[in-house]
């Protein structure tokens, strides 16, 4: 999937893409059809560049609550002829998480839709898990028949149904069908269900990785074949080295990591890094200097694995290499550096912006130490990246650092907090909004009765809700 192109800040389709509360807010005081039009796109075009961790459904889905948006759109995109060509469930997976929350709320036609799309469309196994939560046995158990019939009666597709119910994110379904008296039904979910566990069984008595006994030279190798095969097994060989290296072992495995194969050294560095070897350091410099990219990847991993005062103090010497390992010491004083750290958290902060703009990965953990070592002259830079980032998460990271660094943030982001995608951003709102501000107070109240929203918010929101709150 490629990348999606996300408008600018200042507009109402780059605030709505980004997931912000002032989305909701100028979608909320914009012309109706110009603001569904908008909202339409988003949810037919996922914004989202992780969209694995990042919430727009809820958020997307309560704007057609409030704007009373009709399901039109969504209904062309998900029978358009493409539903065919392109069965990624990327394409189709937002709309069907929103017809969810729709459902929820009592919208009949959502539930109407995703029962067809269930029925008929290539994304089916997530509509269906979007029914499981929220449709009644009687509606489920209409859907076996054209679910199963995707599934030839062939050894092929008889398989294909035993992946399909072992795999399964919500089992209510099948559990319901399985109790179908119908032999086509009934008897086939069954076996079906049979076989994933058998299946499930064999996997576990096949193990592929390491056994007991091996040697040092063994788990090296075994890192090499996993490089081999563009797996990396540094990480956990790491693990397997600490199961059977003992003290007479380290001169090889220090050697391994300083001039070994590629597998065998990147290996042997996170052991030596999760040991705290007195060496390892030098050779994780070395590895970067002069590796290949596996090995100099490899060893910054293990570098940021390091929790010891010593890993801290060579930060503090590598923070202005302009390489991968100045950037992964910003990162490390930034998560564990004291408060004597906080110039050169900031000036790594300021740096990053300027040279890989506000969604530089390094951005997350700089985020998150600029708001925990409360560096007040970071708030300038932490409204910038809260305006302009793309992700939903990291300008979640962001509202957090200014709540411990901006005097302001109770009275202005705070506020558009409340009705942020994400469930943290919305809580870090509930906990500082000011409540004097009257769409505050009608907001935290409908938090508080939305039946949709999550314990943390509501908990953070009653924390706040009390008889000094202005009336509505």
């Amino acid at each position: 999937m490629f990348d999606p192109v996300i408008a600018p800040s200042g507009t109402l389709l780059g605030l709505l893409q980004r997931g912000r509360g002032d989305g909701t807010l100028h979608a909320l005081a914009a012309p109706r059809a110009e603001a569904l039009a908008a909202l339409n796109h988003c949810v037919l075009n996922d914004p989202r560049h992780d969209w694995q961790v990042e919430n727009r459904s809820l958020y997307y889905a309560r704007l057609y609550l409030d704007l009373h948006g009709g399901l039109e759109e969504i209904e062309r995109h998900l029978c358009d002829a493409d539903d065919c060509l392109d069965t990624d469930e990327v394409r189709t997976g937002l709309a069907l998480a929103v017809l969810g929350h729709l459902a929820s709320y009592g919208r009949d036609d959502a539930l109407a839709l995703l029962r067809r799309y269930a029925a008929g469309g290539s994304n089916w196994a997530w509509a269906l898990d979007e029914l499981a939560l929220r449709d009644d046995d009687n509606g489920l158990r209409a859907l076996a028949a054209p679910v199963l019939a995707r599934f030839p009666a062939t050894p092929e597709g008889d398989a294909e149904l035993a992946v399909a119910v072992r795999d399964a994110f919500e089992p209510r379904p099948w559990r319901l069908w399985a109790e179908d008296r119908r032999e086509a039904i009934g008897a086939r979910v069954r076996a079906a269900r049979e076989a994933g566990s058998f299946d499930r069984w064999q996997r576990q008595l096949r193990p592929t990785g390491p056994r007991p006994g091996w040697s040092i030279q063994a788990v090296f190798d075994w890192a090499d074949q996993g490089v081999e095969r563009g797996s990396a097994l540094h990480v956990p060989a790491a693990r397997c080295l600490s199961a059977v290296a003992g003290p007479e072992d380290r001169p090889a495995i220090v050697e391994a990591a300083r001039e070994g194969s590629d597998g065998a050294r990147c290996a042997a560095l996170h052991y030596l890094a999760e040991s705290r070897d007195p060496v390892v350091l030098d050779l994780i410099e070395a590895a970067v200097s002069g590796g290949s990219r596996t090995v100099a990847d490899a060893a910054v991993s293990a570098f940021e694995r390091m929790c010891g005062d010593e890993a801290v103090d060579r930060a503090r010497g590598w923070v202005h290499r302009p390489d991968a390992l100045g950037a992964s010491a910003a990162g490390v004083l930034a998560c564990r550096g004291a408060a004597k750290d906080d110039k050169l958290v900031l000036g790594a902060l300021r740096e990053t912006v300027r040279a890989d703009g506000p969604d530089a990965p390094l951005l997350w953990r700089l985020v998150d130490g600029a708001g925990r070592l409360g560096i007040g002259c970071a708030a300038p830079v932490l409204r910038h990246v809260y305006r302009e980032t793309a992700s939903s998460q990291l300008r979640g990271r962001a509202a957090r650092a200014l709540a411990a660094t901006d005097a302001s943030f109770a009275t202005g982001f705070a506020v558009e907090c409340l009705w942020d995608c994400e469930e943290t951003t919305r809580e870090v709102g509930a906990l500082h909004a000011e409540t004097g501000d009257v769409r505050v107070a009608e907001r935290l109240r409908r938090l508080a009765a939305d039946p949709a929203e999550e314990a943390e918010v509501q908990t953070a929101v009653r924390s706040r809700i009390g008889p000094d709150m202005p009336a509505v």
